[in-house]
């Protein structure tokens, strides 16, 4: 009784204590998921809208910071301006303006003016320092023909200069009026205080002028480099946008969440824009929703050992009156066994005892085998298609080897040529479950095998050439076996075999009788594979595959192909390809064999005089081509 109560407790499906656990479990991930869950929605709207409220005052300071210092730059390189052409021929009240300009403003690098009494003021100190050549300036303002014009004509623009120069700087272009005149001054200065202000933190802000390029940021590269930014997305919508500032939650181009918001400058139609990774802001939220996970698992493992050594108290009794009912359905009505507690289950032990002791008295007058077959089911047959390869090997000369077994050890045959078989099947077998494959079959000497029937290893394509290597592993096997076997010797012959291997699709399944089944493959490849093999006797082969097989992994194989074969029952004529070795990557050297010669040589086989060969000798069911 004791082994059919495990036989039952390995049968039983959904045990209690697994139900019991379940529902505690259910109930305990319920109401704590709940309860967790509706924490953590509240506290993540409190911080999306506390870090959205930060991020658009991070993004409003970083503005008005821009703001006045293009208004401090405008302003004192106008007045520098101003006191120059107001010095008129006093060049050491205009050359004593300038170095005190400098002085106090050593982060600007230079004052330029154009049209309209034009100049060049350099910060001598500045460029010496930064170890910048004054002319570049000349470079510079050439290729700013057009934002001169524009600034001559009223506009204020913002230009980075880093790219020109090295380091960060930014030139602000202003427009200049007197006398009835127009012209443009400009201020070249470092933008470093602007990074500084513009932070490396959680909320990074950066700047861009109204060609979107970059003025300033954080990221060094970035701001010398003067990359534009036109292409992205939030940059686009913000140019488009009628709005002073805004903020938003938006997707970047790489995928990453972020709250953005931008504000637009009154100067030179700059805009800053600060972002701060939405995943970031929620990484407290996040790592206490998963120590409340963690707690929560906890008091789940807690409950679940619980539950579970409770469940045992009903689950042993009912497993022992399972195993009793098992025992009455075989036929066997007479059970022994012994209420063990004073509860409900005691009191059903107690009752399906006397039901048992009622069965048995019946059954004496019953017909139990009638009984036992009305209860007993029976599998329906069924199939699918599938796309596999179909392998069959065969022992070249096999009933030439039976015989001499038979002539040499008389009644003693039998026995020597199941041993001497089955330890090359056991090899055999070996070779194909390495590789992931079905043995469906032996037939006498014979082994039919598929891959990709009832599991594949991801693709046809990798199906196929885990066959070529299931048939490649034989070909080693046997080259051991055969080490120390002599040709002659009748009780331990050497065996050399011819291998098959075809790929399409296949009808795949439980197929048979309603009393007995098998699990096999059926169709045309099975059929041409099958044929396939019988072709390696006549083409001096071990390994032949079919052109179905070759288009699959031919790249991954080295191969000799072979004359086309007309198959009975094919229209045209098959081509067929014998295996020789899988191809190494490239760069490492060849395994042997490399060639068909070097199989041949290997495995003892003496090459074929291919146009007289007699493909039919053992049956007429192909024929070889020129």
């Amino acid at each position: 009784m004791r082994k059919t109560e495990k036989d039952t407790a390995r049968r039983v499906r959904y045990p209690i204590g697994a139900k019991l656990v379940v529902i505690i479990s259910i109930l305990t991930l319920v109401s704590l998921g709940a309860i967790t869950a509706l924490v953590s929605w509240m506290v993540t709207q409190d911080i999306r809208v506390t870090a959205e409220e930060n991020n658009f005052a991070v993004n409003k300071r970083s503005a008005a910071e821009a703001e006045s210092i293009f208004y401090n730059a405008r302003s004192n390189a106008l007045v520098l301006l101003n006191t120059i052409y107001g010095a008129g021929s006093s060049e050491t009240l205009a050359r004593n303006a300038v170095a005190y300009f400098f002085d106090e403003h050593r982060s600007t690098a230079a004052v330029l003016a154009f049209g309209l009494q034009g100049a060049v003021l350099t910060n001598e100190r500045f460029f010496r320092e930064n170890g910048l050549d004054p002319t570049a300036i000349d470079t510079f303002t050439a290729a700013q023909r057009e934002t001169i014009e524009r600034a001559s004509a009223g506009e204020v623009l913002i230009r980075n200069a880093g790219p020109d120069f090295g380091i960060p700087l930014l030139c602000l272009f202003f427009p200049r009026t007197g006398a009835g005149q127009r012209g443009a001054g400009a201020v070249l200065f470092s933008s470093e205080s602007l990074a500084e202000t513009f932070g490396t933190g959680a909320n990074a802000s950066y700047m861009v002028n109204d060609r979107a390029d970059i003025l300033s940021s954080p990221n060094a590269e970035l701001a010398a480099a003067g990359v534009n930014m036109g292409n992205r997305n939030f940059v686009r919508a913000m140019r488009e946008s009628s709005s002073a500032s805004q903020q938003t939650l938006y997707t970047d181009e790489d995928g990453v969440r972020l709250f953005g918001a931008f504000t637009k400058l009154p100067v030179g139609n700059a805009a800053v824009i600060t972002n701060i990774e939405y995943d970031k802001v929620f990484e407290g939220i996040a790592a206490t929703t998963r120590r409340n996970i963690y707690l929560t698992l906890a008091v789940l493992f807690g409950a679940a050992i619980f539950i579970w050594l409770f469940s045992k108290t009903i689950s042993r009794p009912m497993r022992t009156l399972t195993a009793a009912a098992e025992h009455i359905e075989s036929g066997q009505f007479e059970v022994d066994i012994e209420p063990r507690s004073h509860d409900e289950i005691g009191a059903l032990t107690e009752s399906f005892k006397k039901m048992s002791t009622a069965l048995g008295i019946f059954g004496r007058f019953t017909n139990r085998e009638i009984a036992v077959r009305a209860m007993r089911g029976e599998i329906k047959p069924g199939g699918l298609p599938r796309h596999g390869t179909i392998f069959f090997s065969d022992i070249r000369g096999f009933t030439e080897k039976s015989e001499n077994f038979t002539k040499e050890y008389g009644d003693g045959a039998s026995e020597r040529i199941v041993h001497w078989l089955n330890d090359y099947l056991t090899r055999m077998v070996d070779c194909v479950e390495k590789t992931g494959g079905v043995v469906d079959k032996f037939i006498g000497d014979a082994v039919m095998a598929h891959w990709g029937t009832a599991y594949s290893a991801g693709s046809p394509e990798k199906d196929a050439l885990n066959c070529v290597k299931a048939a490649l592993l034989m070909r080693a096997a046997l080259v051991d076996m055969n080490r120390n076997r002599k040709p002659g010797d009748i009780g331990n012959p050497p065996i050399r075999i011819g291998c098959g291997i075809n790929t399409g699709v296949v009808t795949a399944g439980q197929i048979g009788s309603e009393k007995r089944m098998e699990y096999t493959v059926i169709g045309d490849p099975v059929n041409l594979a099958s044929r396939t093999e019988a072709l390696n006797k006549p083409l001096g082969t071990d390994i032949l595959i079919t052109e179905n097989t070759f288009d699959l992994i031919g790249k991954y194989l080295i191969t000799e192909e072979m004359p086309p074969v007309t198959v009975k029952g094919k229209a045209k004529p098959v081509r067929l390809f014998a295996v020789v070795n899988i191809r190494t990557k490239a760069g490492e050297p060849q395994k042997h064999p490399a060639t068909l010669g070097e199989v041949r040589k290997l495995l003892g086989i003496e090459p074929p005089d291919i146009s007289s060969a007699d493909t039919g000798s053992e049956e007429k069911k192909y024929k070889i081509g020129g």
